[in-house]
C-alpha cells in the first residue's frame, strides 16, 4: 500500500473517512507530513521509516512526546499511531508559524510572544531525568559538536563553497573548530535543549505556541536553544529585542536555578554557542542545496553567515577562524 492508503486506513479507524489527504513541506529530515481532512475534523499524519514495531518503545519521538507533554510544555496531541506502516496522526495545530508573525499585522505582538516562548524554554529546560535514558543520556560533548562542524567542512567548505575556499585551510580551521567545541563541553551547566529551537518549530495556534520538530532533544549549555530562537536563520530580530532577550533568558535561569554562570559568563557562551549553532546550520543547507534534497533552504545561506561577524568581533577566541573563513564571509551582511 502507498503511504496515503496506510493514512488513510489509520484515520478512519479513529476519526472518519478521509476527504483529502495533501503532502506538507517537512522540514530537512527524511520525515514526510501530510493534512487529513475528514468530514468533521483533520489531522496531521508523519511517516518516519524509523518508526516501527520493534523500536516503537525507544522511538525518540514518543519518548519526547510523553516527556513534555508530562510536564505540561504544549505538543500536538497524539491520535493515533500504526508502526508497522510507520505513521502516526497527530493533532491539527494549523500551519501559521512564529516566523509568520513578522511582516504581518500582527509583528508588534513579536516581544511578548517571543518571552511567552522564552518562559516555555524554561519549562523545558528545568526537566530532569534519568542520565541511562534519553534524552538525558546523550548530549553536546566535543564529538557531538565536532560532528556538526565536519558537517559543515564537508558539505560547505569542500563541495558548496569549494571554488572559492581554499582547501589548503581546513586542517588549521578545524583545529580552531576543536578549539572552539572544547569551550563548550561544560556539562555542570548542562540542561535539556530542544536542539531545533526557531521560528518554523513552533506554530502559534489558538493564541498559543506549540513545539514541535522536538525528537532531537539532548542535554547541552542552555545557550544552545535561546540562539536557535534569538539568532535564527529564517528571520531576524531588532537589536534591542535581540538583548533584551537574552537578558530575559538568563534572569530566568537565575530564578529558576537553572545556572550560576554571572551574566559576562552566560553572553560569552552565548557567541561561541551561537558561532557553532550557526556554522552547523549552515552546513545543513549547504547539504540540501547541493545534493538537490531541497532548494527551499538555499536563501538561508547568506543571512546565516551573516551573524558571524558579530560574535568574530566580540570573542577573541573565534578571531582565527573568522579569518580562515573571510573568503565565503566577504559580503555577507545583515
Amino acid at each position: 500500500m502507498t503511504i496515503q492508503k496506510n493514512i488513510a486506513t489509520l484515520f478512519s479507524t479513529c476519526c472518519s473517512k478521509p476527504l483529502s489527504i495533501t503532502k506538507i513541506q517537512g522540514d530537512a529530515s527524511s520525515r514526510q507530513y501530510f493534512r487529513v481532512t475528514g468530514t468533521t475534523e483533520s489531522s496531521v499524519a508523519c511517516y518516519d521509516p524509523a518508526l516501527n514495531p520493534s523500536s516503537a518503545d525507544t522511538y525518540p519521538f514518543l519518548v519526547l512526546h510523553a516527556l513534555l507533554a508530562r510536564h505540561a510544555i504544549p505538543v500536538p496531541a497524539i491520535m493515533a499511531i500504526n508502526a508497522e506502516t510507520n505513521i502516526m496522526l497527530l493533532e491539527d495545530c494549523g500551519d501559521f508559524l512564529l516566523q509568520n508573525l513578522f511582516n504581518s499585522s500582527l509583528q508588534h505582538t513579536l516581544p511578548d510572544r517571543y518571552r511567552d516562548i522564552i518562559d516555555i524554554l524554561i519549562q523545558l529546560q528545568s526537566i530532569r531525568g534519568h542520565n541511562n535514558q534519553i534524552p538525558f543520556s546523550i548530549c553536546f560533548d566535543k564529538k557531538k559538536l565536532m560532528l556538526e562542524f565536519d558537517f559543515f567542512i564537508q558539505y560547505g567548505l569542500l563541495d558548496y563553497f569549494a571554488a572559492i575556499f581554499d582547501q589548503q585551510l581546513i586542517g588549521r580551521l578545524r583545529y580552531e573548530f576543536e578549539a572552539i567545541a572544547e569551550l563548550l563541553v561544560k556539562p555542570q551547566h548542562f540542561v535539556l535543549n530542544h536542539r531545533d529551537f526557531h521560528s518554523r518549530n513552533i506554530l502559534i495556534h489558538q493564541n498559543k505556541p506549540i513545539i514541535i520538530d522536538f525528537q532531537d532533544a539532548r542535554m547541552g549549555l542552555p545557550q544552545y536553544d535561546a540562539v536557535s530562537l534569538i539568532k535564527d536563520s529564517y528571520v531576524q530580530l531588532s537589536p534591542s529585542l535581540t538583548e533584551e532577550l537574552k537578558a530575559y533568558h538568563y534572569h530566568a535561569l537565575c530564578n529558576n536555578e537553572l545556572t550560576t554562570m554571572s551574566f559576562d559568563e552566560y553572553l560569552f557562551y552565548f557567541d561561541i554557542m551561537a558561532f557553532q549553532r550557526n556554522i552547523k546550520a549552515t552546513g545543513t543547507f549547504c547539504y540540501q542545496t547541493r545534493t538537490g534534497k531541497s532548494g527551499l533552504f538555499e536563501h538561508s545561506i547568506e543571512p546565516t553567515l551573516a551573524y558571524l561577524h558579530e560574535y568574530i568581533e566580540a570573542r577573541t577566541e573565534l578571531k582565527r577562524a573568522g579569518e580562515l573563513l573571510q573568503t565565503i564571509l566577504k559580503g555577507t551582511t545583515r
